[in-house]
């Protein structure tokens, strides 16, 4: 491996100063030659790519692999499955942390996919268009009532977190009385402390618990709505579904489809309030709002860092060279503000994208594991913002309530959000 570190040691992702703000580390990574030795979250060893290039081939490369069995030669031996279960984490549990569609390679990858893919066609979202309109004025509607005496409300559990949770629980099944327990679960998961393994693992024991039970009542009546077809796709054609893929599968769509999209939300707000120029012209352009989302995303998109990747056999990156079994670990947010493809990558322009097929930046990931979500999660930000804007033309950041993130290695997360109505 010919990476080298901006220090003497390996970076340690799960750092106080990474978690915090981890764009100056980033930026001494790719002035150090682009790849460095890390510490993953899991405490494993890996080489992070802050360059477009090597992320994107990371990402898309059938090269890399997530699950070390498929590496060659059998020279992986340490197992996140492993990392976990020293961790504290149960035994029995582990495997819905480590056998997700976003843990598969290959086949099994393509196999899960299919089963969910049907729901997030383009047809689908734009259909699920109105209903995404729907909510989001029910949400606007109530702020004013919610805002304190001097009009402030915050966002993020009164627009960012429910808009999302609402539309993809709508789109699983899961009812509205179920779903300020998923939202408490997911905030869970996604503040995992390794020194709290009992909290995660009533967390984990409660939902699989909680999604047998979805499954029980859709076998006994069945539904029209995605958990329902999973379950024929189970109970019909047997062994193109496990149980435990199943409920792993369920989680997944459920925590990834709106965790994202909330910080997306959330991150994307604040930063359009404090930049008032860009604020102005899209409220002067709503055509804008296409080209202000993808800024969003890859300005300050929620993921920071993809999951660790194996090289399957030797491979020459552009910033580095890896050798089959070492981990690579793709750093999205470099790539999304690589010079090389994004001049001056550290100003927030809402028309950079205007015009532009597809999509320059990597915030939805890249390759086979590209988010199943993202057309609806574009289009949950265009309506929200853009309805934000028009519902509120005075809307402001509100000086000396900055908004708040909580420190979390791999990811951008809003946590509070008050603005000044108007």
């Amino acid at each position: 491996m010919t990476a080298t570190s901006p220090s003497d040691d390996p970076i340690d992702l799960r750092s106080p100063e990474f978690a915090a703000d981890p764009f100056p580390v980033i930026e001494r990574v790719r002035e150090a030659g682009g790849s460095a030795p890390a510490l993953f979250v899991d405490t494993m060893e890996a080489v992070l790519f802050v360059d477009d290039e090597d992320v994107r081939t990371i990402l898309g490369d059938r090269r890399f692999v997530l699950d070390p069995a498929n590496v060659t030669r059998g020279r992986v031996t340490a197992k996140r499955s492993d990392a976990l279960n020293a961790l504290g984490i149960r035994p029995d549990l582990i495997t819905y942390l480590t056998e997700s569609i976003l843990d598969k390679d290959g086949d099994d990858h393509t196999r899960l996919r299919k089963l969910v893919s049907r729901t997030f066609t383009v047809r689908r979202i734009n259909e699920l268009r109105p209903k995404v309109q729907r909510v989001t004025d029910d949400l606007l509607a109530r702020l004013p009532g919610l805002a304190d005496g001097d009009g402030v409300v915050d966002l993020m559990p009164h627009l960012s977190y429910p808009l999302p949770i609402a539309v993809i629980c709508d789109l699983v099944g899961v009812p509205e009385e179920e779903r300020a327990a998923w939202r408490e679960w997911s905030r869970r998961l996604n503040r995992f402390d390794p020194t709290r393994a009992e909290l995660m693992n009533d967390t984990l024991g409660e939902m699989v618990d909680h999604i047998r039970g979805m499954l029980a009542e859709r076998r006994e009546e069945p539904t029209d709505d995605l958990l329902g077809a999973l379950v024929r796709a189970r109970d019909e054609d047997g062994g193109r579904l496990g149980e435990s893929e199943l409920i792993t599968l369920v989680f997944t769509l459920v925590v990834a489809g709106h965790e994202t999209t909330a910080h997306l939300l959330g991150n994307g707000v604040a930063t359009l309030l404090a930049h008032p120029g860009q604020t102005e012209a899209l409220r002067s352009d709503p055509d804008l709002l296409p080209s202000a989302v993808h800024e969003m995303l890859r300005y300050g998109g929620t993921a920071v860092v993809s999951k660790a990747r194996y090289a399957a056999e030797d491979v020459q990156l552009r910033t580095g060279r890896l050798a089959a079994g070492q981990r690579a670990i793709a750093v999205i947010a470099g790539a999304n503000r690589d010079p090389r493809v994004h001049p001056d990558p550290h100003r927030f322009d809402i028309t950079r994208h205007r015009g532009k097929p597809g999509e320059a930046h990597v915030g939805f990931g890249h390759g086979i594991h590209y988010c199943l979500g993202a057309a609806l999660a574009r289009q949950e930000g265009e309506v929200a913002v853009g309805s934000l804007l028009n519902a509120y033309p005075g809307l402001s950041l509100v000086p000396g309530r900055d908004p708040r993130r909580t420190p979390s290695p791999g990811a951008l997360r809003m946590d509070s959000l008050p603005v000044r109505l108007g």
